[in-house]
């Protein structure tokens, strides 16, 4: 089971589920596949698929909740009261592509 659904209060149920994309991640993948033959490649593709498979971000009925991290984790919660601005970065790529980078500020605390 996951950390969100982990961590869902009673009455509160998930509206949206975000992930991380494998865009993202293009230098350490492109990275690894060069490095591939001296083996320290492996390590670069490791990272990759790590940090894409180990973020878990939602957006409930209640609140917006982020979890990063595979060992180390951080989390994010932040009540949906509180979020005052939000903020989209798509470059030329990221448009022909669909994906981006979302900035999410409340109350003192920043989500990317």
């Amino acid at each position: 089971m996951s950390y969100i659904d982990d961590s869902l209060i009673q009455g509160e149920r998930i509206l949206h589920r975000a992930r991380v994309s494998w865009w993202s991640q293009f230098g350490l993948i492109v990275l690894g596949l060069v490095l591939l033959v001296v083996v320290i490649g492996l390590f670069f593709l490791v990272a990759a698929w790590i940090r894409v498979r180990s973020t878990e971000i939602a957006i409930t009925n209640l609140r917006l909740i982020a979890k990063f991290g595979f060992i180390k984790r951080d989390t994010v919660e932040i009540n949906l009261e509180k979020i005052e601005a939000l903020k989209v970065e798509q470059g030329f790529l990221g448009r022909m592509l669909n994906y981006g980078t979302v900035f999410i500020c409340g109350a003192g605390t920043s989500v990317a």
